[in-house]
């Protein structure tokens, strides 16, 4: 079973902010000051936008808001932004489940493994309190997913490699990131938002069924 996520790999936009004015060059007929354009470009290329990774731009963010929200709708493109998780993505505008508009961003294919994997970090930042960081180890994930190993790969080493190319999707995806020790990583607040409730019990579901199937 695949899926796809609406992230792309995460692109470097951050900088030294300019002095924020009108006309950034000769002819810019832009209006944005230029911390504003920089958390556009960022919210376009992706994955998400952090306070805690991106302090300034998210502020920029915030004091913009409803004209960065106006160019992305001229763009096929809606913001989301969680306020009390600090973090914002845009996705391709769909009305009523209908592929009616273009689709600005591309979306990411992920693997059996990579959708367990994300079922399994989303499940244990919910049930994080929602005050903290959510800071995990490797093993945390890898022995959750046990059950599907007949099911993702052929063999014990099939299945590590594909665990492992998995885990450095997830890191890719913004997902994860690294936190301050090397061994941990920090489960990003988006994930909360990424998949709506009636996807997740879809794909939880499913993936119940198949692990069922290999224990029978």
């Amino acid at each position: 079973m695949s899926h796809e996520m609406p992230i792309e790999p995460q692109s470097e936009v951050d900088g030294e902010v300019q002095t924020e004015a009108e006309g950034l060059w000769e002819d810019d007929l832009g209006t944005l000051p230029d911390s504003s354009r920089r958390a556009l470009l960022h919210l376009i290329r992706g994955p998400y936008l952090s306070f805690r990774l991106h302090a300034q731009l998210w502020s920029a963010l915030l004091r913009d808001e409803t004209a960065i929200r106006t160019r992305l709708n001229e763009l096929f493109l809606e913001l989301i932004v969680d306020l009390a998780g600090e973090v914002a993505f845009v996705r391709n505008v769909q009305i009523d489940g209908e592929d009616s508009f273009p689709k600005t961003v591309r979306s990411a294919p992920l693997t059996f493994l990579d959708t367990g994997m994300l079922l399994v970090l989303r499940q244990l930042l919910l049930d994080g309190d929602g005050s903290e960081r959510v800071i995990i180890g490797r093993e945390d994930v890898d022995e959750q997913l046990e059950p599907y190993r007949d099911a993702a790969a052929s063999d014990p080493a099939a299945f590590t490699r594909r665990l492992n190319a998995s885990w450095t999707n997830m890191k890719k995806f913004g997902v994860i990131v690294d936190a301050e020790s090397e061994e941990r990583v920090e489960i990003s607040p988006v994930l909360r938002l990424v998949f709506g409730p009636e996807e997740i019990a879809a794909v939880r579901d499913e993936y119940r069924r198949i692990a069922e199937k290999g224990r029978s």
